[in-house]
């Protein structure tokens, strides 16, 4: 028997949410690591045999479909450190993409049955629909404990045996992949928006909600990830848009080339890999971090005003700003003082590493859009006016 329960909708009436598939009896699971790490649980999901990828842990308390439709999260296994996911389901408003990219996910616990009225499906029945493989019964504590003196790794779970997700997990190398951007991409440019500005946006696999904020004031031409910078002067913008993504930045050669060229020409903002582009395009070096940075509490500095937002994070490399010509620190994260931000004047641009457009997260970064309009419409007037560009 299908076990339901009542919410009220919007309009008063009665919807019903089935229970999720997570009360059913589990097959037994394991989680092994690269260094030999061997954790116990079972299959959720959408798990046959086994799935791998680098393992990351993230420390939000809610916003999991947000998260595990980040096409930033590409080639990655997403342990959460919150102990029960799924306590409000999943509604189709909140997905940052059209499907999941991570490679999987790992919890302690997938709650059976989602409580809210905005709910339309129950989390692993999500997971099952996006072909997401699954863990929970993980002591995601030790797990995270493990991770954080140890670093990010390669792991696989799965069904088969212990020797043989040994030999997946060592076989997986060091995610340097290339590809990776490629898979998350927009295979063709296409236009959203209707607002007065002229915004290009380079698609490394950018968030719907970051379009969203853009679009409310600008039409948007999105274009893949290796589009040539001629081809998007061509089409005149007020400013240029580099996205989020998955990744390695130093190995995206077509795109460090086209933030290269565009830079000083337009205003350009960029976000997290947009972030990190652009400080390869100024002959910047970046590096990658222990574990990342992965949720939605991390405090950063706004240097210029002293004040400290509370941000929403997904990263495993971080830009030296030393090294990035004509490069000004602007923001730091408080927490081990990794560039989160910067300015560089001269090529009229500026980025930072976290995700302003918080989804989820909270909202304390928002003003970084605005800002970026607020360029765009000072080098119109001075357009206007007949000054430089």
């Amino acid at each position: 028997m299908t076990t339901s329960t009542e919410r009220g909708s919007e309009h008063g009436g009665l919807d019903r949410v089935p229970m999720d598939l997570s009360s059913h009896e589990r097959e037994r699971a394991l989680l092994v690591l690269a260094d030999g790490e061997v954790f116990e649980g079972e299959a959720a999901g959408a798990l046959r045999d086994v799935a791998l990828g680098e393992l990351v842990f993230n420390t939000a308390m809610s916003g999991y479909q947000e998260v595990i439709t980040d096409p930033s999260y590409a080639g990655q296994v997403v342990a959460f450190t919150y102990t029960h996911i799924g306590n409000y389901g999943v509604s189709k408003e909140d997905s940052e993409s059209a499907h999941s990219f991570c490679n999987g996910v790992i919890t302690r616990d997938i709650t059976p049955q989602p409580s809210s009225w905005r709910a339309t499906e129950g989390f692993e029945t999500f997971l099952i629909a996006n072909g997401v493989p699954a863990i929970c019964g993980i002591d995601t504590r030790r797990l995270t404990r493990h991770i954080r003196e140890s670093g990010a790794m390669p792991c696989a779970f799965g069904t088969i045996s212990k020797s043989a997700l040994q030999d997946v997990a060592e076989s997986l190398g060091n995610f340097a992949d290339p590809g990776l951007v490629d898979r998350v991409t927009t295979p063709t440019r296409y236009e959203i928006g209707g607002g007065p500005l002229r915004v290009a946006v380079y698609d490394f696999g950018v968030k719907r909600s970051m379009l969203g904020q853009l679009a409310a004031v600008a039409t948007l031409n999105v274009v893949p990830a290796n589009t040539p910078a001629d081809e998007v002067l061509a089409w005149e913008p007020d400013g240029v848009f580099l996205s989020n993504g998955p990744g390695d930045p130093s190995v995206l050669e077509k795109p460090i080339a086209a933030a290269s060229d565009l830079l000083g020409k337009v205003p350009v903002f960029g976000i997290c890999l947009g972030h990190q582009i652009i400080g390869l395009a100024l002959g910047g070096r970046t590096y990658k971090l222990a574990f990342g940075h992965h949720g939605c509490n991390h405090p950063v500095q706004h240097l210029s005003t002293g004040h400290v937002e509370i941000t929403s994070q997904n990263h495993n490399y971080a830009v030296d700003v030393s090294t990035v010509r004509g490069a000004e620190l602007t923001h730091v994260n408080l927490n081990d003082g990794v560039t989160e931000g910067m300015e560089m004047r001269s090529a009229n641009a500026f980025s930072v590493q976290y995700h302003p457009e918080a989804a989820p997260g909270p909202h304390d970064s928002y003003y970084l859009f605005r800002r970026f309009v607020d360029e765009i419409e000072s080098r119109r007037s001075r357009v206007i006016r007949g000054g430089p560009r």
